[in-house]
């Protein structure tokens, strides 16, 4: 039995709802990056960041090589370097609409007496 498309995004952003993985993301879109300066940007346990590289990479969203003893993670595509754009400015736009209207309410406050 196949899953609703509409259920399989779902189950796609719930994957990536994560702030760890998000970051990895955000990280990996500049190129390849290795597990130690991965860990060095993100300040978390290394059993920690191995867990979401983990999921990460059985999502087909990060791959990773071995080179000797490194291991190095990149984006499995640029779609999803595209997806982290979109990302923010969908959050950028968001935000910026909050600003206004905190502004708004800023200025209705001096002119109330």
């Amino acid at each position: 039995m196949s899953v609703p498309l509409y259920q399989a995004k779902a189950e796609f952003f719930r994957m990536l709802g994560h702030p760890v993985r998000i970051r990895v993301l955000e990280l990996l879109q500049s190129g390849p990056m290795p597990v130690r300066e991965l860990l060095a940007a993100i300040e978390v346990e290394p059993s920690s960041l191995s867990q979401q590289l983990a999921v990460l990479r059985r999502s087909g969203i990060v791959m990773s090589t071995r080179e000797g003893s490194t291991v190095v993670y990149e984006l499995a595509g640029g779609d999803v370097a595209d997806l982290m754009r979109a990302a923010r400015r969908i959050l950028t736009e968001m935000l910026t609409g909050r600003n206004e209207l905190l502004a708004e309410l800023r200025e209705a406050e001096v002119v109330v007496p």
